[in-house]
């Protein structure tokens, strides 16, 4: 992968010096988002991503963490050049399998150029892939295909609610400028089934997932360093979503986030309803960075304790995306009792996210 990496920064070098690109769209305020229109691409934004995280179990009752995520990125270089070899769009995918009774993370990452119908992100629906990675809408729900160094996916994923959408419509702000902001949906308590293959052994698998859909142009301001985010399949039936981005000193430079209860009623909580604080701290030995993996958070009048299935779920992407963070299958209690299962993101914790 190191390769792949350098052959694309070579292909940027080279194709900035020619033609011409397009200034990126801008998230708006008031856009409606239509479906399944807006499950695909919108490759005229500079940054997009599908992302899919859930639990399931194996036959004999094991828990498993399972994460797929496709980035597409639009570099605006050489869109004015008429070549198939311009580099309009590069898309990377990472994929992770989290088994607490083995302690072991597996995972592994793609990164290819859009085109020759070998890496795509089409419009209109969700169907993006790299090579035999793929995650595609169907009629049914959403299928995932992913063939990865020691584990491989083969898995469904039908929707049991309807489409949460983040934010205000659909439009989550960032940051204090208006223009720090995304057009961002979420579909959660998915219903997972299929196939999950670890190192030649083959097995059914069964659960539920969460799926986050985002693009925008500008995510992240420049005085915050890395985001923790969090979304929560409850077991009532509601989901919560809640993030804060960090600055420097590590304190809240914004924050958000939504809570659809089981009656389907849907509350957008506001910057300072939203809170994330540590309660214990794991250290990579690899990259020797500390991530506080177990969390307090609070959305609202709503608390609740963040727990991982096991500490060492660091993901090392510098092959790819070129960030080091911690993404985990978590648990959230509420007064000791299981309220609810999901994942938590914690980036910038090894170096400030630049996107």
């Amino acid at each position: 992968m190191p390769g792949v990496r350098r052959l694309l920064l070579a292909l940027l070098a080279v194709w900035c010096t020619i033609g011409g690109a397009a200034e990126y769209a801008a998230v708006q305020p008031g856009v409606e988002l239509q479906f399944p229109r807006d499950q695909g691409s919108h490759p005229q934004f500079r940054t997009e991503w599908w992302y899919l995280t859930g639990w399931v179990k194996k036959p004999d009752g094991t828990d498993l963490g399972m994460q797929i995520t496709f980035f597409r990125n639009r570099p605006r270089v050489a869109e004015a050049n008429p070549s198939k070899f311009a580099p309009r769009q590069l898309l990377f995918a990472h994929a992770a399998l989290a088994d607490a009774k083995s302690g072991k993370l597996l995972h592994d990452q793609r990164a290819a150029r859009a085109g020759f119908d070998l890496a795509e992100a089409k419009e209109g629906r969700t169907e993006v892939w790299i090579d035999d990675w793929s995650l595609k809408q169907s009629d049914t729900g959403y299928r995932a295909k992913i063939s990865a160094r020691d584990f491989a996916y083969a898995l469904e994923f039908k929707p049991t609610q309807t489409v949460l959408l983040q934010g205000q419509h659909g439009m989550s702000r960032k940051g204090p400028r208006p223009q720090q902001a995304s057009h961002y949906y979420s579909e959660p308590h998915l219903a997972v089934s299929g196939w999950i293959t670890v190192k030649g052994a083959r097995f059914e698998v069964t659960g539920q997932a969460w799926l986050d859909h985002e693009w925008s142009s500008d995510y992240i301001a420049k005085e915050a360093v890395g985001w923790d985010w969090v979304g929560l399949n409850l077991g009532d039936g509601g989901a919560l979503m809640a993030f804060r981005m960090r600055d420097g000193s590590g304190g809240t430079h914004w924050a958000g986030g939504a809570l659809r209860s089981a009656d389907g009623r849907v509350r957008v909580y506001a910057r300072d309803e939203i809170s994330f604080e540590p309660l214990r701290r794991w250290r990579s030995p690899r990259s020797g960075t500390e991530y506080p993996v177990a969390m307090r958070v609070k959305a609202g009048e709503l608390e609740l304790e963040l727990e991982p299935l096991m500490d060492d779920q660091e993901l090392d992407s510098r092959a790819s995306t070129g960030a080091i963070y911690w993404e985990g299958a978590v648990r959230g209690r509420v007064a000791g009792k299981l309220r609810g299962l999901g994942y938590l993101e914690l980036t910038g914790y090894w170096k400030p996210l630049h996107m």
